[in-house]
Order: structure tokens, then C-alpha cells, then sequence
């Protein structure tokens, strides 16, 4: 470490040095007792006392980075802290910072102390009547981490060694005091981003254990007529994109199949994909499940919790059903859409997020636009790029391919060996209208090999839940044949819609699904229909 001249002149009185050995001895003490948080009002503290017992203008600690720029300034005076007004720092500044960050200790009495290469500080110092200063910089691990600074100002003053060597006892203390400091933050830095990481773990593993229980179409999409082809082409064009996909079809053609093919070939695909059955929610909940609350939002808020888009951040959501979206909800989802933002509920505090949105629905968009149910500003947001997924019906020569594949992957559950299906089973299976699409095909397969006990594929009438209705009028009366099937499912379920192995679940749909297509083809529960015929026969005058 090499010094900067020292000129004589006026001493500094011999109390000096037993106040700043005190001062070095309590401060020690002091800063080792204290939380990090602590430290620098106790620094300040500690540089008013300086400044005082030396009778100096004032008494800074300079803050250095790695690279030697200064991080940042610690000020008082024997008046009381001040913050000084130095951005950018004066040429005296930037000369004494450069000194300091090299290691150099600086002690000028007079202007003449100054050095040839400092001229632009000695004239600014000529301007300023003068300039006293004494500059001691702190290393810790042979890195300079700061430098105590003690202003002499325009007076001349004289900085004997030994005050020297005192002071720069007090720049090393507070120096390892501001290396603790920065440990301390890198330490909580650390254990914040390792709290983090591993609440996002969990994030990710609850996702992939929904993700894996959710999971009931097929390993692939199967099949290879025209529109299925046509569908697959779209979907390789916009996966690889950011942007927003509407998959739109009815209910049972693999919607959720098709989005996570898009996700695996996105660039996301490292993280997760998070669904969301918009139907399924509670509209009392939809808001927490998709944005999250804080602990005490509402009642029955015990802990806080992240949201869906949080859950999705820097990945994928898919949100199916997206038209059963309240319309205040729907106003929320848009602002997430366009800004990236929303707050948890019970928070005012805004949270970015970075998803990429797909959604799905058997809905015509369009229709509920033009009725006022879904707004005109989210539909054309979400249909960026809209993918039509055909029915079954229009791909009937996808059927025996899918036959094969959910024979092969059902018949070790049920312990079956199927080695044969019939061309009059394919035939009757090829000729239904398939109102549940791929989902009720999967369900009618693992009936019909229930029902077979040999290695042929069998079929009977209650198979499919057909009536006597003419084949030649499946096509023509599309509606008769729903309502002949749904009819069918209802009765052998005892007319039971909700839970394990009733109705919904054995046709594919959801319970609010099937209820919508039970209204729709005039599908009436006995009781109802005997309830209705009573109360108009009680009304019926005698």
C-alpha cells in the first residue's frame, strides 16, 4: 500500500487519539453485537462521533464494488448525518476515489500535496479556497471493500502517522462490518432463491401429479384421415410460436390431448403446463384457483396460495371449457392476457407472469359474442390461431385403427386377449353418429371386451344405446339418436349424472355437459316427466 505525501503543518491535538482508540475499541464491540440490518445507522453513528472528536467538516465511508466503482456513501458530520449531493462526483471525488479503490491511502494538507496527474482536482481545490483531506482504504481478504474519508476542509490540516494508523483501525472495522453486511444479503439472497426454487418444485411436482391423474385419452393421436391431418398441420405451424391457440370442437375429441402436443413442441416445454377445467370450478372459486389468495382473503383462507398463471409462469396453461368463464372473471383473465399482470385475491400487489394460453371449447364463440355471454375483446385475443378439431363422425375411417389401439390398452386391466374384431363390429361402429366422439368410442370398446368372452370383439344392441331407430335415419335424425343414446346410458345408471361410474363419467362429459345435451335433445328424467304431468293435470279444469 503505498501513501500519498503527508506535508507538516498545524498538529492535531493529543485527545484525538484517545478518543479515537475508544471510539475504535466500543465500535468493535458495537458492530459485532448488532443484526446486519443494523449496521449502517450504526456506521453513520459512528462517523458523526468521528467527526466530532476530530473537529473535522465531516467524516465519509465510501463503499466499493468488485470492480472498484463506488457502490455507495456513508456521510456525518460533528452536526449530524448528511446525505452529500455527488452524482457525478466532483474532480477532487473522482481523483480521491480512484486512489482509494486502488488501496492507496491519501493525505492532503495543501494543495501542493496534490499530484501533476490531479490537475483537475487541484484547480477545483483552487477554486474552493482549498482542500484538507485524509482518505484510508479498508482491505478485507485482500479485496478493497471501502474507505474511511475524514474532510479537513478548506483549513489546513496536518495528519500525523500515528493518527493515521488509529483511523485506520476504525476504516478496517467498519470495512468488516460492510463485508458482514454483504455476505449477510448474499446469504438471505441465497436462501430466498432457494426458497423459491423449492416452491416452485412443488409447484411443478402438484402440476405433474394433476397432470398425470387428469390423464385418460392416449400416449398418441391416433389416426390419419384428411382432417385429422389437416388439424395435426395446423398445430405443428403455431407450437413452436408464443401465441395464444383456441381449439375449438365438441367435447370428446382430445382437446387436451392436442394442447399438450403443442406444449411438448413449444419452446416451453421445459416447464410446466397447468390445466384448468373452467366448467369444473365453483364460481365462487374461479378467481382464487386462477389468480391465487392471500392467507385470511376469505374464509377458509388458511395459508396462502399461488394461482394457476402463477403456477404456469414461464410455461403453459390450458384452460378448457373457456367459454363457462364468469363475465367478471373473463374481464381479469383479458388484463392477464394483455399485460401479463394480476393480483391474488386479497392482495393489492401486482404479480407478472410470462404464460403462454391455450383454450378449448365445445362452444360456439362466435354465437355467445354476438348474445353478450362471452366478451368480443377476449374471444379475438384467444383466437390468435384457431385449430378446428373434427369429430369422429368426420373421421370414421380413423375408427378401427382407434378400436386397436384402446383394445391394446385396456385389455391387460381387464384381462383380455382380443385378437380379432369383426368387419360387421367395425361396420356398426363406422355407421354411429359418435356424439361423444373419441371418449364414448374408448368407453364403448371397453364395454363390448367386458362383454366378449373369447378373443372376438362382440357387440349387441345395448352396446352403443341404440333403440329401433332405422340405420338409414341416424344421419336425418342426429338429435333422436343422442337423445335414444343418452336415454340408454341414464337408465342403466339408474338416471344418476355426478360421481364414479354414472352417466358423465361413462359418456365422456362433463355432469354440466350432459345436462346442457339432455335440454337441448329432450332428454326428461321419469320423475320429472311424471311430477310435470301432474302438476298440469292438478291445473286442468274438471
Amino acid at each position: 500500500m503505498s501513501v500519498v505525501t503527508m506535508s507538516s503543518s498545524r498538529a492535531v491535538p493529543g485527545p484525538e487519539l484517545g478518543e479515537s482508540e475508544q471510539l475504535a475499541i466500543s465500535l468493535s464491540a458495537r458492530l459485532a453485537r448488532l443484526r446486519f440490518e443494523e449496521i449502517p445507522a450504526a456506521i453513520v453513528a459512528a462517523l458523526g462521533q468521528l467527526a466530532h472528536s476530530l473537529g473535522a467538516d465531516a467524516c465519509r465511508l465510501i463503499e466499493f464494488t468488485d470492480d472498484g466503482s463506488v457502490a455507495c456513501e456513508h456521510s456525518s458530520s460533528a452536526a449530524g448525518p448528511r446525505t452529500p449531493e455527488r452524482n457525478p462526483p466532483t474532480p477532487c471525488d473522482a481523483w480521491l476515489f480512484d486512489q482509494l479503490a486502488r488501496g492507496e491511502q491519501v493525505a492532503i494538507t495543501q494543495l501542493d500535496d496534490l499530484p501533476l496527474e490531479a490537475m483537475t482536482a487541484r484547480a477545483q481545490a483552487r477554486r474552493n479556497g482549498g482542500w484538507s483531506v485524509l482518505g484510508l482504504p479498508a482491505l478485507v481478504a485482500g479485496q478493497v471493500v471501502s474507505a474511511l474519508v475524514v474532510e479537513g476542509g478548506r483549513s489546513t490540516r496536518r495528519w500525523p502517522k500515528h493518527l493515521a494508523g488509529r483511523l485506520q483501525l476504525i476504516s478496517e472495522i467498519l470495512g468488516v462490518a460492510i463485508q458482514r453486511c454483504r455476505q449477510d444479503n448474499a446469504l438471505r439472497g441465497s436462501v430466498a432463491e432457494i426458497e423459491r426454487l423449492n416452491s416452485r418444485l412443488q409447484a411443478d411436482n402438484v402440476c405433474l401429479k394433476e397432470e398425470i391423474k387428469s390423464y385418460h385419452d392416449f400416449d398418441e393421436i391416433v389416426g390419419e384421415s384428411a382432417a385429422l391431418r389437416i388439424a395435426l398441420a395446423r398445430l405443428g405451424q403455431v407450437a413452436p410460436m408464443n401465441s395464444s391457440v383456441l381449439l375449438m370442437g365438441p367435447t370428446g375429441t382430445g382437446k387436451e390431448l392436442f394442447a399438450r402436443a403443442l406444449h411438448e413442441r413449444s419452446r416451453r416445454h421445459a416447464r410446466a403446463l397447468v390445466r384448468v377445467n373452467c366448467a369444473a370450478l365453483p364460481p365462487t372459486l374461479v378467481e382464487s384457483e386462477l389468480f391465487g389468495h392471500e392467507k385470511g382473503a376469505f374464509t377458509g383462507a388458511v395459508a396462502m396460495r399461488q394461482g394457476r398463471f402463477e403456477l404456469a409462469d414461464g410455461g403453459t396453461i390450458f384452460l378448457d371449457e373457456i367459454g363457462d368463464l364468469a363475465p367478471d372473471i373473463q374481464v381479469k383473465f383479458l388484463r392477464v392476457l394483455q399485460e401479463g399482470e394480476f393480483e391474488r385475491v386479497g392482495s393489492s400487489r401486482t404479480k407478472k407472469v410470462d404464460v403462454r394460453v391455450i383454450a378449448a371449447t365445445h362452444l360456439d364463440l362466435e354465437a355467445a359474442v354476438a348474445d353478450g355471454r362471452f366478451r368480443a375483446d377476449l374471444y379475438y385475443r384467444l383466437s390468435v390461431y384457431p385449430i378446428h378439431l373434427p369429430s369422429l363422425k368426420e373421421r370414421a375411417e380413423d375408427i378401427p385403427r382407434l378400436v386397436w389401439f384402446f383394445i391394446n390398452r385396456h385389455q391387460r386391466e381387464l384381462g383380455r386377449r382380443i385378437t380379432k374384431v369383426p368387419k360387421a363390429v367395425l361396420d356398426a361402429l363406422q355407421r354411429y353418429s359418435w356424439p361423444g366422439n373419441v371418449r364414448e368410442l374408448e368407453n364403448v370398446v371397453e364395454r363390448a371386451m367386458i362383454a366378449s368372452d373369447g378373443e372376438t370383439l362382440q357387440l349387441d344392441d345395448t352396446t352403443l344405446g341404440r333403440r329401433s331407430v332405422p340405420q338409414a335415419d341416424v344421419s336425418e335424425n342426429l338429435d333422436a339418436v343422442q337423445a335414444a343414446h343418452i336415454e340408454a346410458v341414464l337408465a342403466r345408471c339408474n338416471w344418476r349424472i355426478n360421481g364414479t361410474g354414472n352417466a358423465a363419467e361413462r359418456l365422456g362429459v362433463h355432469p354440466n355437459t350432459l345436462r346442457f345435451r339432455m335440454k337441448k335433445v329432450g332428454v326428461v328424467c321419469p320423475e320429472d316427466r311424471a311430477r310435470r304431468q301432474s302438476t298440469a293435470a292438478e291445473r286442468r279444469p274438471d
